[in-house]
């Protein structure tokens, strides 16, 4: 099964960057940088999520990266889903820290269950089938508006969502142009997708 081995950020200074992830996350070999002054205006048409267990764990991290100078875009608030917030790191992305938990169970871990790219598409089912065809496994779909993609051992989970909803999703203007900013390294050639987001090969890191 074909499967996200790395993500990769362009960023204009590497180094300030890992500093905020491991202060803000706690993010290390799961998200790699490179430098680069790719020219990119507005929405770069995509988000990472970071899925946790519980509401507190949702404030710590929020507030942590607000604290290593994110800047929010939509604070942690409940919803029919249940909790979460979204901010954009310095280096100008978009994270969303979310938890299907509406009640805290016990103290804030820190701890981060998942990851989860989620690319904004104009076409749900024609992105749907163009990765289907590239080995990726179907895991939850649903209609035209939002298709989840199986991790297997993957660091990240790929998901589609429509490029408007998402934007609407994390409190941003859907427009944007330039450079994604992005690389993703998957364990097949490269390739680029409908939208113009990127594949290199990459293998998975090695387990510590």
């Amino acid at each position: 099964m074909a499967s996200i081995a790395s993500v990769t950020l362009d960023v204009a200074d590497p180094s300030a960057a890992n500093r905020f992830y491991t202060t803000a996350f706690g993010l290390d070999t799961q998200i790699r940088l490179r430098a680069s002054e790719a020219p990119t205006t507005g929405f770069r048409g995509f988000t990472l999520a970071l899925t946790v267990s519980q509401p507190a764990t949702v404030n710590s991290l929020i507030d942590a990266a607000l604290d290593a100078g994110a800047t929010p875009l939509k604070p942690a608030a409940k919803s029919f889903w249940g909790y979460g917030g979204v901010v954009r790191a310095p280096d100008g992305t978009i994270w969303k820290v979310a938890t299907s938990a509406k009640k805290d169970t016990g103290p804030d871990t820190r701890q981060i269950d998942e990851i989860v790219l989620l690319l904004g598409v104009a076409d749900v089912v024609a992105s749907k089938r163009f990765y289907v065809e590239r080995g990726l496994a179907v895991a939850k779909s649903f209609s035209r508006m939002y298709v989840e993609f199986a991790a297997g051992t993957s660091p990240v989970k790929l998901a589609l969502y429509r490029r408007r909803a998402l934007a609407k999703e994390v409190g941003v203007a859907p427009e944007g142009t330039g450079s994604h900013r992005l690389m993703i390294g998957g364990d097949a050639a490269p390739f680029t997708d409908p939208d113009g987001f990127a594949w290199e090969a990459a293998s998975l890191a090695p387990t510590p």
